[in-house]
């Protein structure tokens, strides 16, 4: 999942990031609404998480912007005003869920994963291919029954091939689904991550690899 923390307390932006990307989360941050949106062009999120008072383009109006896109992600609105008055405002503005400060880090990352699964383009919540299933939410992995131990990165691959399955993801596109816009695109963490996580998954293996293609959940000897 990559999330977008659009925040201009920078100290408040980075907790709140670095949390989330401890929960497995690919995730990148802007300072004020300009940057906000030109991240938006670039990079497909499935929520933003959105400070209502924002410099360069007010929160407000940034929310208003995403909410008008044909393909948009889910807008958790952020801010220091918690009246029933402010929340309904809020959401009257597009925003899909609303959460005052200062709050309960659990509590956003719940929020976080819920909207990411009201996303109208959201799959089902256990997603399963060729023995291996995997739930996004109870953060589990098995295969043909048997408990995977994976790190934060390998599940969140593992989830993101689950999801494209039966289709190929290129190492680029799972760089940018599941590391964040920091991340080397001439680095080899995709091969090694996924390395790693076919060494756990066991034989046969799952993970099909074509060159210049890009990587694949398939049925062994498929």
């Amino acid at each position: 999942m990559r999330v977008l923390v659009v925040e201009d307390a920078r100290a408040l932006a980075e907790v709140v990031a670095e949390g989330l990307r401890d929960q497995g989360m690919a995730v990148d941050v802007a300072h004020d609404g300009l940057a906000a949106a030109a991240k938006l062009d670039l990079n497909p999120y499935e929520v933003v998480v959105l400070d209502r008072d924002l410099p360069g383009i007010h929160g407000d109006t940034l929310c208003q912007m995403i909410t008008a896109r044909s393909e948009r992600p889910m807008v958790l609105m952020l801010t220091a005003a918690g009246s029933p008055g402010d929340r309904v405002s809020g959401l009257t503005l597009g925003a899909d869920d609303y959460l005052a400060k200062p709050f309960h880090f659990p509590e956003l990352v719940l929020r976080v994963r819920a909207l990411a699964r009201r996303r109208p383009s959201a799959r089902a919540r256990t997603l399963r291919a060729a023995g291996v299933e995997l739930d996004p939410i109870a953060r589990t992995a098995t295969r043909d029954g048997r408990r995977l131990d994976l790190s934060v990165k390998e599940f969140a691959v593992l989830e993101a091939l689950l999801m494209a399955s039966p289709a190929f993801m290129s190492a680029e596109e799972l760089l940018e689904r599941v590391w964040d816009e920091h991340a080397d695109p001439f680095t080899n963490t995709v091969a090694v991550t996924v390395g790693r996580l076919r060494r756990k998954l066991g034989g046969p293996p799952v993970i099909v690899t074509t060159p210049g293609v890009g990587y694949r959940i398939a049925e062994p000897g498929v």
